[in-house]
C-alpha cells in the first residue's frame, strides 16, 4: 500500500549502479532514512564492487536485495515494485540508462523498475563524454518522453583529472526530487482513484474576503485572495458535483464549469448564503469574512482637514454565517467551517480550532496556520481538518488544489 499525503512515511527502493559515485547514494539513503522514510537499497553486483552491502544495510536499517533470484517465493521484484511510492536510481550509469531505456529486465533493479507504476527518478553519473555520446543523450531523451525525472549531471570535477558535465547531483537535491516525484505521484493515483465521486452532489463554496466599506473610497478589508477557496470549487466540479461559488473580491480567475456569485461585504455574503444553503448537499465556507462593520458609512469621501488628527469609528458585529448555516441546515447536508490562526504553538492553535468547531456546530473544521509569513496569497499551505469532537481526522501539506481534494475527501466520505 503506498504512502498518505502530505508529510506520511513514503516507501522509496534506491537501486545503486556500478559507478564511483555509488558512495555519494550512502548520503541520499541516510538523509532519507532521517526524514522518517523507508528504504529498499536494490544494489546491482558492480555497485557493491564499490561500496559493500553492509554499508548500505547499516545506512538504511533493511536488508540490501541483489539477486533476482533470491525470495523468489514472495516474488521480490514485484512486491518491491508494487510497495514504492517512488523508485530513485542513484548514480545511474549510461549502462542502466540504456537498460531502462529500452525495457530490458536482467537484474533486480530494472525488473523492480518494470514491474511498478510508481515514479522514477534517476541521478545520472558518468564521464563528460559518455554523457554526451549521442547513444546515451537519446535514451535520456527517451525516459524523459515517459515521464522519468532527471537530477543532473551537473559540470564539476569527475574521477582523476576530468572535469566537465557528467558529476552526480547534490545528495540534498536528489532528496528533494525524489519526495517530490513520490508527493506528485500520490496526487495523480488518488485523483484516479477519485474519479468523479461527487457527481449528484450539490456544493456550495466560499472564497475571498469581504470588504466593509467605510466610505465611498475606503473599506475594513482581510489578505484572503481566494485561492483555497477557489481550488476548492474547482476540484468539487472536476469530481461531477454541481457547484455555486460565493466569491468576494477574489484574485484568481473562477472556474468555467462553476455558477458564480459575487459579492463584497459580508452581509451581502449572508444574504446570498441564506438563498443558496437550503438547496446544497454540503457547504464549505472558505471565506475570510470580516467580524465587524463600520456602523455607519459616510456617504461621502472623509476628509482629513475634517477630521484632524484623529479618527474615531464605531463598528458592530457582523451576521456569524457560518453559525447561522448550522443553525438552519437540512437533513444530510455537510457543513466544512475555516479557521485561520495566528497562534505559532501548534498546540495551543489546535485549541483554538477546538473551541471554535464548539461554538459553531459545524461538521468539520480546516484549521491553518496565516501571519505576516503564512497561509494569504500562497499557493503551498498546510492544514489539520477536526471533527466535531475535536479530533484531527485529516491532515494536508502541498498546493491548494490537492489540499482542496483532502477536504473534498470528507465530504464525500460524510455522505
Amino acid at each position: 500500500m503506498m504512502g498518505a499525503l502530505g508529510g506520511s512515511s513514503l516507501r522509496v527502493a534506491v537501486g545503486v549502479t556500478g559507478g564511483i559515485a555509488a558512495y555519494k547514494a550512502v548520503s541520499v539513503i541516510r538523509s532519507l532514512v532521517l526524514l522518517g522514510h523507508h528504504v529498499d537499497v536494490i544494489a546491482t553486483g558492480a555497485a557493491l564492487r564499490f561500496v559493500g552491502a553492509p554499508t548500505f544495510e547499516a545506512i538504511s536499517g533493511n536488508p540490501v536485495r541483489t539477486d533476482l533470484y533470491e525470495n523468489v517465493d514472495t516474488v521480490q521484484h514485484v512486491a518491491l515494485g508494487q510497495s514504492a511510492d517512488v523508485i530513485a536510481v542513484v548514480p545511474a550509469t549510461a549502462n542502466t540508462l540504456a537498460k531502462l531505456a529500452t525495457g530490458m529486465a536482467d537484474d533486480l533493479l530494472t525488473n523492480t523498475v518494470l514491474a511498478s507504476l510508481a515514479p522514477v527518478v534517476v541521478a545520472p553519473a558518468m564521464h563528460t563524454e559518455m554523457w554526451q555520446n549521442p547513444a546515451t543523450q537519446a535514451n535520456a531523451r527517451r525516459l524523459d518522453e515517459r515521464g522519468v525525472t532527471f537530477v543532473g549531471p551537473e559540470s564539476g570535477r569527475l574521477t582523476g583529472s576530468d572535469e566537465g558535465p557528467g558529476r552526480l547531483a547534490e545528495p540534498e537535491e536528489i532528496v528533494n526530487a525524489i519526495v517530490s516525484a513520490a508527493r506528485r505521484g500520490q496526487r495523480e493515483r488518488l485523483a484516479a482513484e477519485r474519479g468523479r465521486d461527487l457527481v449528484g452532489h450539490t456544493v456550495l463554496v466560499t472564497a475571498g474576503g469581504t470588504r466593509e466599506p467605510i466610505d465611498p473610497v475606503r473599506f475594513l478589508g482581510n489578505r484572503s485572495s481566494g485561492r483555497q477557496g477557489v481550488a476548492i470549487a474547482r476540484k468539487a466540479a472536476e469530481r461531477g458535483a454541481e457547484v455555486t461559488l460565493v466569491a468576494a473580491n477574489i484574485e484568481v480567475p473562477t472556474p468555467e464549469d462553476v455558477r458564480v456569485v459575487l459579492v463584497s461585504s459580508a452581509e451581502q455574503m449572508a444574504a446570498a448564503c441564506a438563498e443558496l444553503a437550503p438547496r446544497q448537499d454540503a457547504i464549505v465556507m472558505a471565506a475570510a469574512v470580516a467580524d465587524y462593520r463600520p456602523e455607519h458609512v459616510q456617504a461621502g469621501k472623509i476628509k482629513k482637514e475634517a477630521t484632524g488628527d484623529d479618527l474615531t469609528l464605531t463598528f458592530k458585529k457582523n451576521p456569524d454565517i457560518l453559525k447561522n448555516m448550522v443553525a438552519a441546515r437540512v437533513p444530510g447536508q455537510t457543513i466544512i467551517g475555516f479557521a485561520a490562526e495566528t497562534e505559532e504553538d501548534d498546540e495551543a492553535r489546535l485549541e483554538l480550532g477546538r473551541a471554535k468547531i464548539r461554538r459553531k456546530g459545524c461538521d468539520f473544521l480546516v484549521l491553518n496556520r496565516v501571519g505576516w509569513h503564512h497561509g494569504f496569497a500562497r499557493d503551498e499551505t498546510a492544514i489539520q481538518i477536526l471533527d466535531l469532537d475535536g479530533h484531527v481526522v485529516s491532515e494536508a501539506v502541498g498546493d491548494k488544489m490537492s489540499v482542496a481534494d483532502s477536504i473534498l475527501d470528507l465530504v464525500h466520505e460524510h455522505e
